[in-house]
């Protein structure tokens, strides 16, 4: 069987970061004890550390925002060719995550924003909870 993959939309890592313990916490811990694979590429990676650096962020212990995005990224497989999608969004910010998930063949977006993503994208869209009980 091949290793689930999966794309992280920003406010599970960010989630995760903030809240150790939490269920987008504890399902990145299980990504890595189950060896799934999370998908990126450079735009998603950028917008991490971006999002992460935010002012209203500060309240992240800066090791523990470090140690999340060194596991993320570096643990990760980065896509380097990653076509543009044109189908319709509700926020055209979530469209870099869609392209990554195409690119990437990944079987999930992650996300604690289900209603960004159209229904019909040929894989799933699930919130954090799903993914922990998939991997546990």
């Amino acid at each position: 069987m091949h290793p689930l993959r999966v794309v992280l939309d920003t406010n599970v890592v960010i989630s995760a970061m903030l809240k150790p313990g939490s269920v987008p916490d504890r399902a990145l811990a299980a990504i890595w004890l189950r060896g799934a694979i999370v998908v990126y590429d450079a735009r998603i990676a950028d917008e991490y550390r971006e999002v992460a650096m935010r002012p209203k962020f500060n309240a992240i212990d800066r090791a523990r925002r470090e140690d999340v995005l060194a596991k993320v990224l570096e643990r990760g497989e980065r896509i380097e060719e990653v076509a543009p999608w044109a189908g319709a969004m509700s926020d055209d910010g979530d469209r870099i995550f869609v392209e990554a998930a195409l690119a990437g063949r990944a079987h999930a977006i992650v996300t604690g924003n289900l209603k960004h993503y159209p229904s019909d994208l040929g894989f799933e869209v699930q919130p954090p909870a799903t993914l922990l009980a998939t991997l546990e």
